[in-house]
């Protein structure tokens, strides 16, 4: 049998666990997190880091004297563990308040872009109405984060400008490469795909996206039509596979510390910035970030992130490995207890997806996510994703985009295992909610 390597282990034994997740309790107590899609806990070597930043560098970072340069030297540092994790380079990082701050930073900067391309040189720019001429046109899908999908509703809403939202194939929960590209009009600006999804955890053909559009551009540029710019938001899959930008071949990146057991700030990874790739700041103030995103730093929390950062760099293979273990295990123990009743909704034939994130729904009439979840007396997790943990019984939009039955969907749990998850935690997982199901069913 083949050895799994298994993560680096803090001092304490674990790499790290929620509170409340090591304490000696007894079965009836215990409560088991396999939520890490939605968050994680901060690992003991992040906390050390934000720790000492607080008590050695709470110096104004822009202030010549010691606490200040040290201050600034712990920013570079961390820009540079950022950069290094992503195959980046560090000037190309800005660092922001977290994914939902760089998803509108790209988004408000392609509409500036695109506004002042149709402005002639010296004129004043205004947002213009649609007899007054084009409006910039985004193409992304319909399973992205509320934090892609709600700004450019509200851009369509204010007339500002026009989205196509690509539905996703109902055979791999991909959006498709070819979906894509035939959604591209004259005024397209941007393209923003996920990297992989939140719920179902399906990797999306980012590198092949970025490729096609690159040729495109070479044709649009002989055509004397603007260059489209290509966007993924990585909060995903940051710290659960390998993320290279020249691999991937995006403009932009986004960085969200939360998800890879760093702090709740985020950064925003634009290729050549300023100067290959535009950047507008949609804040001004003292500067700081080169003026892209004004604000005095958060040290610590930065300090934070680009620990967690070095982290992955160092371990994201073993990372991958253990959790896709854990994850197979799971699926395996829900199919030998509940047999032909398990629907795996993330597993699509031939398509890569996340390795920590099992979704799937335990078919019954009784048996919504929501409520085996409240009848669980172990388990942590969620029926989605967090953001829209007060849908009640409604199903998942992303499940449905993906073809998921409605009766299939509304029964649907999102469980995702992390680095310290073991096989026994997934034992005594399966057993509670065989043990929930079995009160649902005996109530009915």
């Amino acid at each position: 049998m083949e050895t799994v390597p298994t993560p680096r282990r803090a001092a304490r034994g674990r790499a790290m666990s929620p509170p409340g997740c090591l304490r000696e309790k007894s079965p009836q107590e215990r409560k088991i997190y396999m939520d890490y899609n939605a968050t994680t806990p901060l690992e003991p070597e992040v906390i050390q880091v934000m720790t000492e930043a607080m008590w050695e560098a709470w110096g104004n970072p822009s202030s010549p004297y010691t606490a200040g340069k040290k201050a600034k030297d712990i920013i570079n540092a961390a820009r540079e563990s950022l950069a290094n994790m992503i195959g980046g380079k560090p000037q190309d990082i800005v660092f922001t308040s977290g994914g939902t701050e760089s998803n509108n930073l790209v988004i408000h900067s392609m509409v500036k872009c695109f506004q002042e391309s149709q402005t002639p040189p010296g004129a004043v720019v205004e947002q213009h109405s649609p007899e007054e001429g084009a409006r910039p046109h985004f193409v992304t899908c319909t399973v992205e984060h509320d934090s892609i999908r709600l700004p450019l509703e509200h851009l369509v809403e204010g007339q500002v400008a026009e989205v196509t939202f690509v539905p996703v194939s109902q055979v791999n929960g991909q959006a498709e490469v070819d979906d894509i590209l035939a959604a591209v009009r004259p005024t397209t600006c941007l393209v923003t795909i996920m990297l992989a999804n939140n719920e179902t955890g399906v990797v999306m053909p980012v590198p092949e996206i970025s490729q096609r559009i690159k040729a495109l551009n070479q044709r649009r540029a002989a055509s004397g039509l603007p260059r489209i710019l290509v966007h993924t938001d990585a909060a995903q899959a940051l710290g659960k596979r390998r993320v290279d930008v020249e691999d991937l071949g995006v403009d932009f990146l986004t960085i969200v510390g939360h998800k890879f057991y760093g702090p709740r700030i985020g950064a925003l990874y634009v290729r050549g910035l300023g100067k290959l790739t535009p950047l507008h700041p949609m804040l001004f103030g003292g500067g700081q970030e080169r003026n892209f995103r004004p604000g005095t730093e958060n040290t610590p929390m930065i300090a934070g992130l680009g620990k967690a950062a070095e982290m992955v760099t160092e371990n994201c293979e073993a990372y991958e490995a253990h959790m896709r273990d854990i994850r197979d295990y799971l699926e395996e123990r829900l199919q030998a207890e509940f047999g032909k009743r398990i629907h795996l909704n993330s597993r699509f034939p031939g398509v890569e997806r996340l390795p920590n994130t099992c979704n799937f729904s335990i078919q019954g009439h009784q048996l919504q996510g929501y409520v085996v979840l409240a009848q669980c007396r172990t388990l942590l997790a969620s029926v989605g994703a967090s953001c829209h943990s007060d849908q009640g019984d409604r199903p998942s939009p992303v499940l449905l985009s993906c073809g998921i039955p409605f009766d299939v969907a509304r029964n649907a749990l999102r469980l995702s295992v992390g680095r310290s998850t073991t096989r026994a935690e997934v034992d005594l997982v399966v057993q509670d909610l065989k043990q929930a199901v079995a009160r649902l069913e005996g109530q009915a």
